[in-house]
């Protein structure tokens, strides 16, 4: 999201019930987040600290994901706590969550119905505290576990209500509110890749490289998938487990207010009930298809000299010195 400053986007999936499901399951399935900045030439910049990871464990730039790469390279044969860091979630995480970045605090917060203390208390937040954003978007990439059953996942714009400034009977936090309510995001957006299992030989992927200019605002651009399990089945016995996706696109407007929907990106999703299965095969070579094409002949010729001599045996001979067909 190219308009879309990472400091204002926030990441949630919801499986079919509207509960809120954790990003950060395991050491596997995690979100980053990603400070660019669109130049004059359209080309992209990342941008951010040199140092760090920023914001969710944000890559920054390429040397440093050369560094980092070699760093776990090296330390593969030490213990995973000594890797990974976990951060707090201030008590409102679940037990053993891992509250890395202040968007983390923030989702665990909320799905608790806490108020949010104030930021400067919070390490994951010191450094979004005072943030200048202006012109920046946001670059999401990750691996997230999704329900079963269906659900959503969206990218959605916002700013947080500071209650900390003033009783919620304030006149100024309630015109803030209305301001918020009010305030129009520009959600284009450009989907780079998005899968739902692993790739196989001749997959097709419809949205890969696709963008999705959003004029509107109000508006909320809403993906429908319809995934459906697949099997592929190589020719030396190995297999994947995967799944192949059809979608469809809608654009809607958002009435400011009116609580049916926000801003954003809407991913839906459904598994189907049916199940496909490939199964991997080769063609023959020419000298497979001449040796076939040759044995039919061969079969047509000998299959009619045999259907010869029958019908000349059932009408008999036609004479005594006649010896009949002598093949």
């Amino acid at each position: 999201l190219p308009q879309v400053p990472c400091s204002l986007l926030n990441i949630d999936a919801n499986d079919p019930s509207g509960q809120t499901q954790s990003l950060h399951l395991d050491r596997r399935h995690h979100i980053w987040k990603h400070r660019i900045k669109v130049g004059e030439d359209g080309k992209v910049q990342f941008i951010g600290n040199k140092h760090k990871l920023e914001q969710g464990s944000t890559l920054v730039n390429e040397d440093h994901l050369k560094q980092h790469l070699e760093s776990i390279s090296m330390s593969s044969d030490e213990s995973e706590d000594e890797s990974d860091d976990c951060g707090s979630c201030y008590g409102a995480g679940e037990e053993g969550e891992c509250c890395n970045s202040c968007d983390d605090v923030k989702r665990a917060y909320n799905r608790k119905g806490w108020q949010m203390p104030d930021m400067a208390s919070i390490v994951q937040c010191k450094s979004e505290i005072g943030q200048e954003d202006e012109g920046e978007g946001c670059n999401v990439h990750g691996l997230v576990a999704l329900d079963s059953g269906g659900g959503s996942f969206h990218l959605a714009p916002g700013r947080s209500t500071n209650t900390q400034s003033g009783l919620l009977g304030d006149p100024g936090s309630i015109f803030e509110m209305l301001l918020r309510t009010f305030e129009q995001f520009n959600v284009t957006h450009t989907v780079h890749k998005i899968r739902f299992g692993q790739e196989y030989p001749g997959h097709v992927h419809q949205l890969d490289g696709e963008t999705r200019v959003i004029s509107d605002g109000y508006g909320m651009y809403q993906y429908y998938f319809k995934i459906v399990p697949t099997l592929y089945r190589f020719q030396n016995g190995t297999s994947i487990q995967t799944n192949q996706y059809s979608v469809t696109e809608h654009l809607r407007h958002v009435n400011p207010g009116g609580g049916r929907g926000l801003p954003g990106v809407f991913f839906f999703y459904e598994i189907s009930p049916l199940h496909v299965e490939i199964v991997e095969g080769y063609r023959k070579g020419y000298i497979a298809f001449f040796t076939s094409v040759c044995a039919i002949v061969g079969g047509v010729v000998s299959s009619m000299g045999l259907i010869d001599q029958l019908v000349y045996s059932f009408k008999g001979g036609k004479g005594p010195n006649d010896q009949g067909l002598v093949l």
